[in-house]
């Protein structure tokens, strides 16, 4: 059984998942309407909160209070990976007197509840020190420097990674030995760059793993694959230069653990909405362009796996085993979703989720949360618990003049949830999952007993396959390669053209040629003065096999018409010439 955590006016409380959904008693609920700040231990057994009175530490599993700290004005907590350690964040605060202020970064050691360490931290961004999954090694950023402390010890600075101006750093998931992913903004002219280093090797020009420089770029987001090979780098400006987009420019960027890194080259325009690894670290989805967007999985050599067309979406979110993937739009979107199977790239379901603010997979990989929130939006507050075949399982709407802040799943490590077959029957639900019909567009008196005639701004791309077929090459062809398979590709078709004709018999007896024009599909050069010619001398021909018909239908021919006709052998060669690429 595992928990959906609710805080809001109403107070926090704590909702026992599928299939029950009432309020748990593992939980005791805090009514206050003050509280702040929640967070979950990774292995989700632990949660604390700040009530503006005290920060709480209960085992959940055992129902248990572990530690009360006296730390009112606490707004951020989170636990280390091994749940040794919890960390408070407090806004910062000079002293009246202008000189410095306390030290607002608490790091309480959870067996004994003493604080282990003090620290000033003035910016709320990136507040929290970064542990490895086995806690051997913590990081923060002081000063443009990355600061590492070993094995809990946060009184001796083992290590420090120095470059010019370090703005951000990401440590790598999963087993020893760690990476660090850092980001250095360009200045004066010169590039931002990404380098990844692996610790403790940070001394010398030829000690990072992989580097990554860029323009622009006024910030960068650092996404780590759970195997840590490698990191997707989205670069962002503030501002479009060429005015196309008002949410600025951004670029993709993948650099890998072994050295190599590419720019991932996204076939349409227009702004990169999201973009999430995979759980299996071989393959990332990423959302980008004006919209309707468009979706494409890409593998780690950057090249396109499937492209999911375009449509109303800014956000994809993988199952947490990594076999379904969902897309969406939410925010200025109307919440329509796509739930798709990864394994055979088959659509499951479309349900939508009107006004949400938040979407969230359940640690099982069966279930998803949507809610609509405090502040982002005052009104219509609530969560509902999908399953991913589109049932709407259950729903929860506050009570009018009441506010929903946040919801969030109990967390679970990877292996407790097996990963299930994919269904796609949608499962049984006592709920509508109806969503309201939306209003007919407005029609004027005069059309409202005609068919609607539906009138796209743009036509929507559909999915397709992107995988090179079975025995063919992922190399481009040559140019003699391709002249000869058109080659082979206009002897084919003159072949089934022959047999066609054979079986047709004289009675409707046309000449090959012009059957074999009507057989095979217009096919572009590439060249579009080709093209041009190809399409006049089709049109020759077409003028000329009408004449003939004509003739044999005894109607008497001027000289130029039979000039015409004459060149018909002629066109012919030329034609096939053009279409060859001779």
């Amino acid at each position: 059984l595992f928990l959906l955590a609710v805080r809001g006016s109403e107070g926090l409380y704590m909702v026992n998942g599928p299939p029950s959904f009432t309020e748990s008693t593992a939980f005791q609920r805090d009514s206050g309407k003050n509280c702040k700040a929640v967070a979950f231990s990774k292995d989700g057994s632990l949660f604390a909160w700040c009530n503006g009175e005290k920060v709480n530490v209960v085992n959940v599993t055992r129902a248990e209070l572990l530690h009360s700290f006296d730390l009112p004005k606490t707004v951020c907590l989170e636990f280390s990976p091994k749940n040794n350690v919890l960390a408070t964040w407090q806004a910062y605060a000079t002293a009246k007197d202008g000189t410095a202020g306390v030290p607002n970064l608490q790091l309480h050691d959870l067996r004994t509840g003493k604080c282990l360490k003090s620290f000033m931290q003035k910016k709320m961004q990136n507040w929290c020190p970064c542990w490895a999954d086995d806690e051997s090694i913590c990081a923060r950023n002081v000063n443009n420097e990355v600061h590492f402390f070993e094995n809990n010890n946060f009184n001796t600075i083992a290590n420090k990674l120095h470059l010019q101006k370090v703005s951000d750093f990401v440590l790598s998931p999963g087993a020893q030995p760690s990476k660090v992913a850092v980001y250095v903004p360009g200045s004066k002219g010169a590039p931002s760059f990404v380098r990844l280093y692996q610790y403790p090797n940070f001394e010398g020009p030829q000690s990072a793993l992989a580097n990554k420089s860029f323009f622009k770029a006024d910030k960068v987001t650092m996404l780590w694959n759970k195997k840590a090979t490698a990191v997707l780098v989205i670069a962002s400006t503030e501002v479009d230069k060429t005015g196309a987009s008002y949410y600025g420019e951004q670029t993709l960027h993948y650099v890998a653990a072994n050295g190599e890194s590419a720019v991932v080259q996204l076939p349409k325009n227009g702004p990169i909405y999201d973009v999430s690894w995979s759980p299996n670290s071989a393959e990332f989805c990423a959302v980008y362009g004006f919209m309707p967007a468009k979706a494409t999985v890409f593998n780690l050599k950057c090249d396109p796996v499937f492209d999911f067309g375009t449509g109303p979406r800014n956000a994809v979110y993988y199952s947490p085993h990594g076999h379904i993937l969902v897309l969406a739009g939410f925010g200025n979107l109307r919440g329509q979703m796509e739930v798709w199977d990864v394994k055979n790239y088959k659509l499951i379901s479309k349900p939508v989720a009107s006004d949400s603010t938040y979407f969230a997979w359940c640690p099982d990989g069966e279930h998803i949360v949507t809610a609509t929130c405090a502040p982002r939006l005052r009104v219509s507050n609530g969560y509902k618990i999908w399953h991913y075949t589109g049932s709407v399982l259950h729903s929860y709407k506050v009570p009018s003049g009441e506010e929903m802040w946040q919801v969030f799943w109990q967390p679970f490590l990877d292996g407790v949830f097996p990963e299930k077959a994919v269904k796609y029957q949608a499962v049984p639900s006592e709920l509508p999952s109806a969503e309201p019909r939306p209003a007919q567009a407005y029609r004027p008196p005069a059309l409202r007993n005609k068919p609607v005639t539906s009138s796209k701004l743009h036509e929507d791309e559909p999915p397709q396959n992107m995988k090179p077929h079975l025995g063919s090459s992922d190399k481009p062809l040559s140019k003699t390669a391709l002249k000869n398979q058109r080659k082979h590709e206009a002897k084919k078709a003159a072949k089934q053209e022959a047999k066609a004709d054979a079986n047709q018999g004289p009675a409707q007896d046309k000449t090959p040629q012009n059957a074999l024009q009507n057989a095979v599909p217009a096919m572009t050069t590439g060249d579009p003065e080709v093209d041009k010619k190809i399409k006049n001398l089709k049109k020759k021909l077409k003028a000329i096999e009408q004449l003939k018909e004509q003739a044999a239908a005894g109607k008497q021919l001027e000289k130029n018409q039979v000039e015409k006709i004459q060149k018909e052998a002629a066109l012919l060669k030329e034609l096939e010439d053009l279409e060859l690429g001779v």
